[in-house]
């Protein structure tokens, strides 16, 4: 039986995973103040909110407290980004197919989960790798972003609250996953630390370096 983690790190994974999810509070309140979706993107609150449900799902199957959590909390605010988000977007067909489609996706999953696969053990450890894959995949997303620093010589296209915040969250769940022996939640952390030391690289780096546009 894994242990049972320490209640310090379990009060700093949510911590820490709540001040990055709310670094999407600065979205919403310029959201709100302008009641415009100008330079904001939507698939970032699409695909945070399929992440935090579904390990929302692996939570519950694995009767783990701190995972419940820090993802109800996680998915509610998304969904909040996501209803203000379709609220002031002008092109909200495209906002609502793209929702929609993650709720299909969702609905796919859940039947799959519970319908087909119908070992518990079994559905734990897919639901974990599904899980995981999706997180490695949204870590290694902003790889682009970190290109385009490169080129441009400019870190006005990063957050540095987000880095912080990103860094302090996945070294909290990384040892997290190891108390508890689930790889399922140490492996997909390890990119998050990554790529945060990347952009403080990047912050260092290009500090002081006069902005470089791209070409056309």
């Amino acid at each position: 039986m894994a242990p049972e983690p320490p209640p310090l790190l379990a009060a700093a994974c949510i911590g820490c995973t709540l001040a990055m999810f709310g670094t999407g509070l600065s979205d919403l309140r310029q959201m709100l103040a302008t009641k415009s979706v100008e330079n904001i993107q939507f698939l970032p609150f699409l695909t945070t909110d399929i992440n935090n449900l579904s390990w929302l799902g692996y939570g519950c199957l694995k009767q783990d407290w701190t995972l419940i959590a820090v993802n109800t909390i996680g998915a509610a605010l998304q969904t909040l980004y996501i209803l203000v988000y379709l609220y002031y977007s002008p092109a909200k067909r495209a906002v609502l197919l793209q929702s929609l489609v993650l709720l299909a996706v969702l609905a796919t999953g859940y039947g799959y989960f519970t319908l087909v696969v119908g070992d518990a053990r079994t559905r734990l450890a897919r639901l974990g790798l599904f899980c995981s894959a999706f997180t490695i995949s949204m870590y290694l997303s902003p790889l682009a972003d970190l290109a385009r620093v490169v080129q441009s010589r400019s870190t006005r296209c990063l957050s540095f609250p987000l880095a912080v915040t990103t860094c302090l969250a996945s070294s909290s769940w990384t040892l997290y996953g190891l108390q508890l022996r689930d790889p399922y939640i140490t492996v997909p952390n390890v990119p998050g630390i990554v790529t945060s030391v990347v952009r403080f690289w990047l912050f260092w780096r290009y500090r002081d370096k006069p902005h470089r546009p791209l070409p056309a």
